[in-house]
């Protein structure tokens, strides 16, 4: 997870109110039902101290014109007295619930386990003529989202079926043909290629045709294949196809998650036994206020009291962020830049 954006939210200056809604299914009364909902985590704002003025910030945040679209994606806000520091859509599971968070830094935990989970893919839907690429943001929860998609294919218009003008032999017409399809899967790696190094994806998935992911495949760069994975399931012939394609997404990116926690717990494990580890909120908090911490590591699912302040102060101090499915005192833990005894030293 890029936690760049994070870092500039976290310059703010503070006290900072933080709502997180849920996700629900659109309806004709969205505007009634959003209003009713922002009502309560209004008031319980104002309880806890909230000034009218950042208050009426958020009002004019949530209550717009596309609320709908508010009722539907859901919404991640944090203002301060200056304004809104962070809008983003919220993809969190339904039943999750609506919270509202008001204190010295923003609450930040939810969001960060969200983005953990969500999984970049360049998605590449190859063809003898070339390929659709699409960018992609996928969750094992929840529906992908697409960011950008682009057609590509060589230079050449000619027909990879039939024979050009002219007594060609069978030889001839296969040999032109391969050619052509060469030509093709060249320029999708090289337009694969400029997209893995601009945007540094967590995966390449090639789908579509078997003569054109053998293609494609072909061409790729070793960065690239580095990233890859490949699924003969979907395509874009209809609906059914693309939603056998999102479903073989979908399972790609829960394999990733998957890996990438079990990895994070062995890396744990490992840590604790040279002393490069501590588990708890104190232990975890005077790591990080040393500039000690490489890694937080948050319990998978659920968060805890205390953890908002831990993650500011790993953020800023360029900690990156991961999780764990085993149990981790008070539910968090860090994996350290330099031994725990002098990480944790008066």
């Amino acid at each position: 997870m890029n936690l760049e954006n994070l870092r500039t939210v976290y310059d703010n200056q503070g006290p900072f109110a933080t709502i997180y809604l849920e996700g629900r299914s659109p309806a004709a009364d969205a505007e009634k039902q959003v209003r009713l909902r922002w009502d309560e985590l209004r008031e319980n704002l104002a309880n806890a101290g909230a000034a009218d003025e950042l208050l009426a910030l958020l009002d004019d945040a949530l209550i717009v014109d596309d609320i709908t679209e508010v009722q539907t994606d859901g919404r991640i806000l944090v203002a301060n007295a200056d304004g809104i520091v962070l809008d983003e859509h919220w993809d969190a599971a339904l039943g999750t619930g609506d919270i509202a968070h008001y204190g010295r830094v923003p609450e930040l935990g939810a969001y960060l386990r969200e983005g953990v989970r969500l999984v970049d893919v360049v998605l590449i839907i190859a063809d003898q003529e070339g390929a659709t690429i699409r960018e992609l943001r996928v969750s094992p929860q929840h529906e992908a989202k697409q960011h950008d998609e682009s057609l590509v294919s060589g230079d050449n218009d000619e027909d990879i079926h039939a024979p050009r003008e002219g007594a060609m032999s069978h030889n001839q017409i296969r040999r032109r043909a391969d050619e052509i399809i060469k030509d093709n899967a060249r320029a999708v790696a090289d337009h694969v290629d400029a997209i893995v190094r601009a945007r540094v994806p967590d995966l390449v998935v090639v789908a579509g045709e078997v003569q054109g992911r053998t293609a494609v495949k072909a061409e790729l760069s070793t960065r690239v294949n580095e990233l890859l994975e490949e699924t003969s399931q979907g395509g874009t012939d209809d609906d059914a196809a693309e939603e056998a394609l999102y479903d073989a997404l979908k399972s790609l990116a829960s394999d990733h998650v998957q890996a990438k926690q079990s990895e994070q717990t062995e890396n744990l494990s490992y840590s604790k036994a040279h002393d490069l580890a501590v588990e708890g909120q104190k232990k975890v908090s005077q790591a990080v206020s040393r500039g000690a911490v490489a890694t937080v590591l948050l319990n998978y699912d659920v968060g805890s009291d205390g953890e908002g302040p831990i993650l500011a102060e790993a953020v800023l101090s360029s900690a990156e962020v991961g999780l764990v499915d085993g149990d981790v005192a008070d539910g968090i833990a860090a994996i350290l830049r330099y031994d725990a005894a002098t990480a944790l030293a008066d």
